[in-house]
């Protein structure tokens, strides 16, 4: 019987500036292996995160690299951020930390496996292996033991993630996004996918179209390096503003998009909007040309100078998927929560996290819970499939 290969557990404090070296080729070698380019776990968007002030330990987010190492080889690793917070993570456990303030407990500071301010499922613990995988989460949740840490949760994870996190005994949880298929085949064209909606869904589409087309608004969009230094400009003015409407400054710098302009261009499209030959408003989505099985694009961020009714269904749904239909493109996922996406078809689907907590009482108090949120979710999932916007096959 083979032996198991003996792993050596290093930890990194400073990755993105002491470490960068060693780790950024390893880190993204991993990914390769693992996800076909995601770009979200890219060593380079990790990176740019802390380096621009994004996600830092003055913004709450303290970055710790485990990975694990057999012959000189990284085989595995993860990025684990120590918070003293909730925010930006799109996965809700501030009643967690509210229970466990009412007992006299310290709920913070926790850790978490996530990209942040990122909730779009992929790949978390990147591994050559089962092996190498388990052990990987295993040093993990020692190491935040040792630390003192309350908890260790892993957001938005891949089903491969999933599946060592529940051999190594975390719990389950599971919330609701909206993303958007193209068939098999792939529609032609826009017309194309509208024709396989109700005729309920179908004519609200259009007549919310038709209102900013007759409000005199164009588009325009750019790739990659098309992208120009006024339209990243341009677009973060009105990121940065939608944010300060909502009483909130936003999560990310103007210098994390300037990072993302010299090393991941080609993982950008920017739509802007136009009226009387003057931008009002923007999009900006993420793109995974690689992925396997055909591309996928990812809504991420929008701002608007102007109102314009039905705007920001154009920018964000209608311009994206035309996009995605012509440049066949598999997916597209709408973000976090909004169950206003199912009326321009984007369909529910079930995004998991796994949990670990080290207060015994604890753990099983929210094992208990979760098994009946879990229900909820299933009955909330089975409510969303009856009002499908598709047209009935009966």
């Amino acid at each position: 019987m083979p032996q198991k290969p003996t792993f050596e557990v290093v930890i990194y404090s400073k990755p993105f500036t002491h470490d960068a070296a060693a780790l950024h080729k390893p880190w993204n070698d991993l990914l390769e292996i693992n996800e076909n380019a995601y770009p979200f776990m890219r060593f380079e968007y990790l990176a740019a995160l802390e380096l621009s002030g994004s996600a830092t330990r003055k913004t709450g987010w303290a970055a710790h690299a485990v990975t694990i190492w057999n012959g000189g080889v990284m085989h595995a690793a993860c990025m684990v951020y120590v918070k003293s917070h909730s925010y930006g993570e799109y996965v809700f456990d501030f009643a967690w930390a509210q229970a466990y303030d009412q007992h006299g407990l310290a709920y913070y500071p926790k850790a978490v496996i996530a990209v942040p301010f990122t909730p779009v499922p992929g790949p978390r613990l990147l591994a050559r292996g089962t092996d190498a995988g388990q052990a990987l989460l295993k040093a993990t949740v020692q190491w935040c033991d040792s630390q003192g840490l309350s908890s260790l949760h892993v957001l938005f994870a891949s089903k491969a993630d999933l599946q060592t996190c529940s051999d190594t005994g975390l719990m389950s949880r599971h919330t609701v996004q909206f993303h958007w298929n193209n068939p098999s085949p792939s529609y032609t064209s826009f017309d194309d996918f509208l024709a396989t909606l109700s005729q309920e869904k179908r004519k609200k589409i259009r007549q919310e179209r038709r209102k900013v087309a007759q409000a005199g608004v164009v588009f325009r969009h750019s790739r990659g390096a098309q992208i120009i230094g006024h339209d990243w400009d341009f677009f973060y003015q009105c990121y940065e503003q939608t944010y300060l409407e909502h009483g909130n400054a936003p999560y990310l710098t103007r210098d994390f998009f300037r990072h993302m302009a010299e090393t991941m261009a080609e993982n950008w499209l920017l739509f802007i909007a136009e009226r009387n030959g003057k931008p009002i408003a923007s999009s900006l989505i993420a793109i995974n040309p690689y992925a396997m099985g055909g591309g996928v694009a990812y809504g991420r961020y929008w701002g608007a100078l102007e109102r314009v009714d039905c705007l920001h269904f154009e920018a964000c749904y209608y311009q994206p998927l035309n996009w995605c239909i012509a440049h066949g493109y598999e997916r597209f996922e709408g973000g976090a929560q909004g169950e206003h996406k199912m009326a321009r078809a984007l369909l529910p689907v079930k995004t998991s996290s796994a949990h670990w907590l080290a207060h015994p009482s604890f753990a099983d108090a929210v094992d208990r819970f979760l098994a009946r949120e879990e229900n909820g979710i299933q009955g909330y999932l089975d409510h969303l499939q009856v009002r499908s916007p598709f047209k009935s096959n009966t």
